[in-house]
């Protein structure tokens, strides 16, 4: 034990060369390491079964597990930039300036991404958007840059 502590103390004084080739070099270091007694696992290699193209799971269309996967859909009429006062000086019948004129087309997001534009429509006392452009991918990430 003693030469442990002596070994810490001209370690904090040594150099990192000095410290390597004090481990390397001394038998009683290196024993200090392999006393641990943690078994060697044995490492091999998996196997696995060659996948099949176009197979099917239990008969069903690989696209049908994905048809009743919940996506939060959403409408954007328009947005607004205001500073901090603004929003705390908001009340009943405050009027929100939005930068989307009336009339002009709104955006139909999938959980956040655009996929199509619309103009909103009322059904049975309810709002609704009727589609009227589905935007490409190509188009989306231009116009999101």
């Amino acid at each position: 034990m003693s030469n442990k502590s002596t070994a810490k103390s001209s370690a904090e004084t040594s150099t990192p060369e000095e410290i390597i080739d004090q481990t390397t070099s001394s038998e009683e270091t290196l024993d200090a390491f392999t006393m641990d007694s943690t078994p060697v696992a044995s490492v091999k290699s998996a196997r696995f079964a060659p996948l099949e193209t176009g197979s099917t799971t239990a008969g069903h269309n690989t696209m049908d597990l994905l048809l009743d996967v919940q996506l939060e859909l959403s409408v954007e009429l328009g947005r607004a930039r205001i500073p901090v006062k603004d929003v705390l000086q908001l009340g009943s019948g405050s009027v929100i300036e939005l930068d989307k004129l009336g009339g002009e087309p709104v955006d139909i997001l999938v959980n956040g991404r655009l996929i199509a534009r619309g103009e909103v429509v009322v059904v049975d006392e309810n709002y609704g958007v009727r589609v009227i452009e589905i935007i490409s991918q190509s188009g989306a990430s231009a116009l999101a840059a």
